[in-house]
């Protein structure tokens, strides 16, 4: 029986990218999202995970399966504000969505992880981590991803599973060009962070994705690995 591996934020850009390039390697791929899109590589279930009762109900399914042996957190939702603008009200609650689901979802399957002395987590950060203008609260949110990352691969080495975080620079998702047309001053800012004077992938991105869930990846640990073009150099 294949592996299983889930895949929230699914539907589309870089978790859609991620499900195709899991399958291709071997894993069953359960994809998670509001809304299922017209063809997927393996089995998907709607939910809103914001829904805090969806998500329960979400968890106690992919816990009693006992075959789901990965994960990839990568649903999140960003907002542009300048640090003096951030409702705290609305921080909490962005952290509360591009967190919760992660802790809950993950803390879910280490059982079965264990118990199979085999477990594969990745976490789907982001270049922000490192400072960017008006991401306050996103990048607050994604960085403590990579620190919760950092202590599951501390505490769960022992067991066969590894964690670990992939931090995209500016990617052409269909997010990313709703916000950002080609040619327009929004994509020239974007692409004078980068080294390569070009957008990423999103299969490229879920190439690394597929890499750190591979067993050829299983002395990796804790780390983030960032897939940017190069934007990231000089800033850490």
């Amino acid at each position: 029986m294949a592996r299983s591996i889930i895949v929230t934020g699914a539907s589309k850009g870089i978790g859609r990218a991620a499900a195709e390039a899991l399958s291709a390697n071997g894993w069953h791929v359960i994809g998670i999202a509001r809304s299922a899109p017209a063809a997927f590589p393996g089995t998907f279930i709607e939910v809103d995970l914001a829904d805090a009762a969806a998500t329960s109900a979400l968890v106690e399914s992919v816990a009693a399966r006992g075959d789901v042996l990965g994960i990839v957190n990568n649903a999140g939702m960003a907002r542009a504000e300048r640090f003096g603008d951030v409702d705290p009200t609305a921080f909490l609650s962005l952290l509360a969505f591009n967190l919760q689901p992660a802790l809950r979802l993950t803390q879910a399957l280490l059982p079965a992880m264990r118990a199979a002395r085999f477990g594969r987590i990745v976490n789907v950060t982001s270049l922000v981590t490192l400072g960017l203008p008006q991401r306050t609260s996103y990048a607050a949110s994604k960085a403590a991803l990579e620190s919760i990352t950092r202590t599951i691969g501390i505490e769960q080495a022992p067991h066969g599973i590894t964690a670990n975080a992939v931090a995209p620079g500016p990617t052409e998702t269909e997010l990313f060009r709703s916000n950002n047309a080609p040619g327009s001053e929004g994509e020239a800012r974007y692409l004078a962070q980068v080294p390569m004077n070009r957008l990423g992938a999103p299969a490229e991105i879920a190439a690394a994705i597929a890499f750190l869930a591979s067993d050829a990846a299983g002395f990796i640990t804790g780390q983030t690995l960032f897939v940017d073009g190069g934007a990231s150099l000089g800033r850490g």
